[in-house]
């Protein structure tokens, strides 16, 4: 008998956890039906509020204000909660924003970056180029590349002995 001992004891427990699972359910229900029910009650208070602040109120619109008010302050302490702050958005599901500090200014002096030739590698144009405003694209004026002329190759140029010229590619047949 001690194997349907066992069984049965594993099938207590089950139920137990499966109870407790099903209460944390209805738990959490209840908070988010009594959160919701707070947001239409501070939605309607802002609507009030805002008509009344634009002129737009009636003539019980005060009332009204006061009357949400009181009821805004009873479903707080009913429910546990506050409706103001960061904790309505801890409460709802939904993370507070993160907060950065700013930038600490930079460390270089100066305007930033430029190039050999005076210019900004992003377009700012410093050097004698940057009076009109040009990049360090091709094709928009002035460039940054080197002149034509010159080549990375080490065997290239007219002194190569074997180019038979100015080219580092063999001689066309």
């Amino acid at each position: 008998m001690g194997l349907m001992d066992r069984v049965k004891a594993q099938a207590t427990q089950l139920a137990q956890q499966t109870r407790d699972a099903a209460e944390q359910g209805k738990a959490k229900l209840d908070q988010a039906q009594a959160s919701r029910r707070g947001d239409q009650l501070l939605r309607q208070l802002g609507a009030l509020v805002f008509a009344e602040r634009t002129g737009r109120g009636t003539p019980d619109s005060q009332g009204r204000i006061d009357q949400l008010i009181n009821d805004i302050s009873a479903h707080e302490r009913e429910n546990g909660l506050n409706l103001t702050g960061d904790q309505t958005q801890q409460q709802s599901g939904v993370p507070p924003q993160p907060t950065f500090p700013p930038d600490p200014p930079s460390p270089f002096p100066g305007g930033g970056p430029t190039n050999e030739y005076g210019q900004t590698p992003f377009g700012g144009g410093q050097g004698s180029a940057g009076d009109q405003g040009s990049t360090s694209f091709p094709g928009s004026g002035t460039t940054s590349f080197p002149d034509a002329g010159t080549t990375s190759f080490p065997d290239a140029g007219p002194s190569a002995p074997e180019s038979g010229g100015g080219s580092a590619f063999p001689p066309e047949a």
